[in-house]
């Protein structure tokens, strides 16, 4: 099993700086869209192994995703792109921005899908246990469906809730502006 040596945010800083390594971003565009480090090159883990990575001799790569969680679960996916040894933001962008260090912001990007889903899911949970307690009981029905829909997503790694997100008007890449 591969490791990935974590380095500190100021470490990966410092290394960027002196131009002696990469940052590549695992994270999903539509996180990247939102938030990311000026320096990252962007390689989402759902296409990473068709990602085209800019590795040049006697530059040190070090990976990096919102916590590090990521990079930590998929070390051997990551470490396999990369000859010799391979780093992680420790932390990931979340210690990044605690340690004070700038990121690009874009305000008017649409929040991540899955944090869209999870807002969604308990929306719809709260709205259906307040019927059903105000209104009719039926309503809980619906606190139990998101509750199923849930359950689904995470057996089977499909989420209804967010194809359907995925394709509302304010996640269409066309809508966007940068």
């Amino acid at each position: 099993m591969s490791v990935l040596i974590p380095l500190s945010p100021a470490d990966v800083a410092d290394r960027l700086k002196r131009g002696d390594a990469v940052l590549v971003d695992i994270r999903e565009p539509d996180e990247a869209a939102r938030e990311r480090i000026a320096q990252a090159t962007s390689a989402p883990l759902s296409a990473f192994e068709a990602a085209h990575l800019e590795l040049q001799p006697g530059r040190e790569v070090v990976f990096m995703c919102r916590t590090g969680n990521r990079t930590g679960v998929n070390c051997d996916r990551l470490a396999s792109r990369v000859l010799g040894d391979a780093y992680v933001l420790e932390g990931g962008l979340e210690a990044w921005k605690a340690a004070g260090l700038p990121t690009v912001v874009n305000r008017k990007a649409p929040l991540e899908l899955m944090r869209q889903v999870q807002m969604a899911a308990g929306a719809l949970v709260l709205l259906g246990v307040a019927l059903g307690l105000w209104v009719h009981p039926a309503f809980w029905a619906l606190a139990a469906f998101v509750g199923a829909g849930l359950f689904v997503a995470g057996a089977t790694g499909f989420c209804g809730m967010a194809r359907l997100l995925a394709v509302m008007p304010w996640n269409r890449p066309a809508a966007r502006t940068a």
